[in-house]
């Protein structure tokens, strides 16, 4: 275990016998962060995202205050700026002929503080739709394999169209457009992103216009920009979806990072 960059399982000390068990923890959900000289933007975001994915894929009430304390005894032997991934599991999930009560557990891992890539991208549109899309949830491959079909393409990323032609979210990302005046957000079965949570109650806090609306391949060339975002960063100017051309989409990014830098950062 690194020093700077601990893992700390149900808030203790990780050692090779207490993370054997999430090896292959399949079955499993997660929340990333970005912590700022020791506290987080959206904390409450991240929080009931760990709480309501707990009780949707467990069936199993997790303690948001059991994991503040978690948090503060990672952030006690860390560096100020980092980023943090809490991941949940069900120790009692294995496959097995007798009913259990889930034994649900926190595994913490830290590591060097991230901004995102610079930008601008060109994402690929691939016909895909995630499983149980609201969760963020452990291993999903189809994500990694269509970025790399992207790159082989030439493209820097995926973004996903589902089987109704809608575009809906980028392989690791949201996705945002704006038509000069109002953000725009896809209708469609996407993660409801903690970034994306920001950003929309500071921007609707701020006056901003956004609406959430349809968004087909055909209609990208109509806004003059799109962003991805993620918990790196609350906007990465998005150059080309497809055959489709974007300019502006540097006034978008100077927008929401606006919105993202008047969330209060909140220690755990």
């Amino acid at each position: 275990m690194s020093r700077l960059h601990p893992a700390l399982l149900d808030g203790n000390p990780a050692d090779l016998d207490g993370l054997a068990p999430t090896a292959f923890a399949g079955f499993a959900h997660f929340t990333a962060m970005q912590v700022r000289d020791g506290a987080v933007r959206g904390l409450d975001l991240h929080l009931n995202r760990l709480v309501d994915a707990s009780r949707a894929l467990f069936g199993a009430a997790l303690s948001p205050d059991q994991v503040r304390h978690e948090l503060r005894a990672a952030l006690t032997m860390s560096p100020a700026d980092l980023s943090l991934t809490v991941t949940v599991f069900d120790s009692n999930g294995e496959f097995t002929n007798e009913a259990r009560q889930p034994s649900l557990h926190t595994l913490i891992r830290t590591a060097p503080p991230a901004n995102g890539p610079q930008g601008p991208l060109a994402l690929a549109l691939f016909e895909h739709e995630r499983f149980m899309p609201e969760i963020k949830h452990v291993g999903e491959g189809a994500k990694t394999y269509f970025m790399r079909r992207a790159r082989a393409a030439g493209f820097d990323d995926a973004a996903f169209v589902d089987r109704h032609g809608h575009l809906s979210e980028a392989s690791i990302w949201n996705l945002a457009f704006s038509d000069g005046d109002t953000i725009v957000w896809p209708d469609a079965d996407v993660l409801p992103g903690t970034t994306m949570g920001i950003l929309r109650r500071q921007l609707a806090h701020a006056g901003v216009p956004q609406r959430t609306q349809i968004v087909k391949p055909d209609d990208v060339a109509a806004f003059t920009g799109a962003v991805v975002m993620n918990s790196w960063t609350p906007g990465i100017a998005v150059q080309r979806i497809g055959d489709a051309a974007l300019s502006r989409s540097s006034d978008l990014v100077a927008s929401l990072r606006a919105a993202y830098e008047a969330e209060p950062l909140i220690e755990p």
